[in-house]
């Protein structure tokens, strides 16, 4: 698909310019070996690795101005901060949601110190977790799916099997793994189109627009399906299989119901005219204005977990890159971490914070833009990865810190220490090294 390739080779004329003779950039002819060396040659990438190492180092919170510990943020920085930590710290986090593990299997977003919980969040105590409380944002349906992924990338960095016999209230945690995947395709199932269902959120966010506070589901709720929610259960069902293995009984119920939810969001979520993911099918109807034009939003975030779940082809997802710089360039933001575009329109939460531009609303995460660069990479597209990721790499070392979300002006807001930015910035930028360090000596093609 040599058109779709065609780009890097005009991103390439502007990042390794100085670099490369000129009639090698006038003709195109970028080789492997120069991208490498431009790469590891890169200070900034070395600096922010470092930042994020030593941040990971200090704690498993969210950021500084969270007080509990989150799966859905653990989960995506766990890979890298066993690297710079003990696994005993992260083991006993792992077992203690299992510990807050609901009867019917649901797991809870974070837990925190008794003396800490002061939110106004539900709080659930267990007599297996003394001294903590825990809660569940329950417009999610990704807590389940986040505690299986920070299990297999747990047991994938350490090797540690013994985790998965581990007995919790007389269940060992693999089967309470599957206890948790069961809850999802139970609870929070459409039969009518096989793809499970959370509350009306923004992209991959918490917030759904009928309250101000906006984390607990009720009666007021808009019950949808998004991309976001069934790509978490597809990489986390994978994730189960890669645990227990592929074969036996049980290792059949999962693929099969792995491969419906992936012919289901291609069948009812993927819009193949628009080359996008439909934001929102409403079980029932919309919030939103009826005069916005929801059909138009373009989900960051929920497209790249999409494409690491593999939903998308190679060629998907060079068209989803284009779609996102496009949104970028639109916005006037300052990454593809923007979380969507168009945004939802002023009114259209009750949160304060989440009008046109906003925290989740169109504010620009690295959080899941460092996600995005990871599944460029994979996918081998390192010269994009590599051009998308410099924004997100600059601002961080430029602010001296990792930032929870960025406002369209590139300035940092929300938390500092935010270790979720940290743990996927700095995978993608291993990932990234790792990459120049097997090309720096190949030739030109």
């Amino acid at each position: 698909m040599k058109p779709l390739l065609t780009p890097s080779r005009i991103l390439l004329t502007c990042l390794l310019a100085t670099t490369l003779p000129l009639r090698a950039v006038e003709a195109g002819a970028v080789d492997n070996t120069a991208l490498a060396k431009t790469i590891l040659a890169d200070q900034s990438l070395r600096d922010v690795h470092q930042m994020a190492q030593q941040l990971l180092k200090t704690g498993l919170t969210a950021g500084s101005t969270y007080g509990e510990v989150w799966i859905r943020d653990l989960n995506t920085f766990i890979e890298m901060a066993l690297g710079v930590n003990e696994p005993q710290r992260f083991r006993e986090a792992l077992v203690t949601f299992c510990k807050f593990q609901g009867a019917d299997g649901n797991i809870v977003d974070g837990y925190i110190p008794q003396e800490r919980a002061n939110v106004g969040y539900k709080y659930r105590s267990s007599p297996l977790a003394a001294g903590l409380l825990a809660h569940k944002n329950t417009v999610e349906t990704d807590q389940e799916a986040s505690l299986v992924q920070a299990v297999r990338k747990y047991v994938a960095v350490t090797g540690d099997r013994g985790l998965l016999e581990e007995m919790v209230d007389g269940r060992c945690v693999r089967d309470r793994l599957a206890g948790a995947l069961d809850y999802v395709l139970k609870e929070r199932f459409d039969p009518t189109r096989g793809l499970v269902w959370g509350a009306t959120t923004a992209d991959w966010g918490d917030v759904q627009p009928e309250h101000p506070w906006g984390v607990e589901l009720d009666d007021n709720s808009h019950r949808a399906i998004d991309i976001y929610d069934n790509a978490m259960i597809v990489i986390a069902i994978e994730d189960y299989l890669q645990l227990i293995g592929g074969s036996g009984p049980e290792a059949a119920r999962w693929k099969a119901a792995r491969d419906a939810l992936k012919q289901n969001v291609r069948k009812h979520l993927w819009d193949a005219a628009k080359q996008k993911f439909t934001a929102h099918i409403y079980l029932t109807d919309s919030p939103f204005p009826k005069e916005f034009d929801e059909s138009a939003v373009f989900y960051h975030g929920g497209t790249a977990v999409a494409i690491e779940a593999g939903l998308l082809t190679r060629e998907e997802t060079a068209r989803s890159l284009e779609h996102m710089r496009a949104n970028v360039r639109e916005a006037g933001a300052g990454s593809i971490g923007l979380t969507l575009y168009p945004p939802y329109p002023q009114g259209s939460f009750k949160g304060a914070g989440m009008g046109p531009y906003h925290y989740q609303n169109g504010g620009d995460w690295c959080w899941f833009g460092g996600r995005m660069i990871q599944q460029l990479i994979r996918l081998g597209f390192i010269a994009e990865a590599y051009q998308e990721l410099k924004p997100m790499v600059e601002r961080t070392k430029r602010a001296g810190d990792f930032h929870e979300w960025w406002a369209r002006d590139n300035q940092p807001c929300g938390s500092a220490q935010f270790r979720g930015s940290a743990g996927v910035l700095g995978r993608a930028i291993e990932m990234l090294q790792a990459w120049a360090k097997q090309h720096q000596g190949e030739a030109a093609p």
